[in-house]
């Protein structure tokens, strides 16, 4: 698939350095700001897919970019400007050590975890007796260490993070409220679209001057399962999967596959016409999740689109 961007190498007026994430390249400028393009790479079971994703960059950074609006209200944030369809400019941070995932319902990791008899995820009791896509009585905050390419994100319990001293006690309670609100926020909008938010993911930095903001994406299919409402308590009722908008498809597909990230296991060959199905399912989600028909930018070359706008982004700040 020619019209992807796999990976960027860009040298860009003021770069410091460069951070290649699984999915997104964060460019340092000046020690003042990032700029953060987000590739169309595809990333499952902390694996990097070979083959890229058309418009998944453009769609991730598009909808985190709008879901900051609707939550800056709230939240502070730290983006500042969107001079491409793949890219986010903000404010340099110093990420937090921790990704802080809310579940309101039992699925995904959980319903495994669950399923495997554990009744405890990242200190959080599970109660009994439940199924899995189950909402539980009250959304569940289960931390995760964040991992560099390659490696697995890990459960860590809010006792163990303060007890490593990887976040203070005085700014978890800050990452803790801004979670539960932006997760509240988020699942009133995926509500008013007929969605319903089942989990998700936040990161956050400090700025310069110590203050803490939300980070990288948000509410995006990436970092979040929908499930779709109508339908939701029958299917649950007849014990039915539940239709849902999220890469877990991705995941099914894999484990259908023979591969769940494990040691020894190989990424099986996506065919093009499984990547095109997979692009069409993005954005699906994208039309569903904002409620707007998607807009494709133009993929003839865009490497060079992305290198012009970002350069005319700096020159002219």
């Amino acid at each position: 698939m020619s019209n992807t961007i796999i990976d960027t190498n860009f040298n860009f007026p003021g770069q410091k350095n460069l951070y290649k994430g699984k999915v997104r390249a964060v460019y340092n400028i000046n020690d003042e700001e990032l700029v953060m393009i987000a590739t169309d790479r595809l990333s499952a079971f902390d694996v990097v897919m070979p083959k890229g994703i058309p418009y998944k960059g453009q769609i991730l950074n598009q909808i985190a970019t709008k879901m900051m609006a609707a939550t800056e209200d709230l939240v502070p944030n730290w983006l500042t400007a969107t001079p491409d369809p793949n890219v986010a400019v903000g404010h340099l941070c110093d990420p937090f050590k921790v990704e802080m995932v809310i579940r309101g319902y039992m699925s995904g990791h959980a319903a495994r975890e669950y399923k495997a008899g554990k009744r405890m995820l990242c200190g959080v009791p599970m109660p009994e007796g439940m199924k899995e896509n189950d909402a539980f009585p009250e959304p569940i905050i289960t931390p995760a260490t964040k991992a560099e390419m390659g490696d697995h994100d890990e459960d860590i319990s809010r006792e163990d993070i303060l007890k490593r001293g990887i976040v203070s006690e005085e700014d978890y309670i800050i990452l803790e409220d801004y979670t539960r609100k932006l997760f509240q926020r988020g699942s009133e909008i995926a509500a008013s679209r007929g969605l319903i938010l089942v989990d998700t993911k936040y990161e956050f930095g400090k700025t310069k001057d110590g203050k803490i903001v939300l980070i990288d994406e948000i509410h995006t299919p990436d970092s979040s399962r929908y499930f779709y409402a109508e339908g939701y308590q029958e299917r649950q009722d007849k014990g039915e999967a539940q239709k849902q908008l999220s890469k877990e498809f991705v995941r099914q597909w894999l484990i259908s596959n023979g591969f769940q990230g494990l040691e020894g296991q190989t990424v099986p060959v996506m065919s093009d016409e499984y990547i095109q199905t997979v692009s069409d399912r993005y954005i699906e989600l994208y039309e569903n999740i904002t409620g707007e028909t998607f807009v494709k930018a133009d993929v003839s070359d865009i490497q060079e689109r992305i290198e012009a706008n970002v350069l005319n982004y700096l020159k002219n700040k």
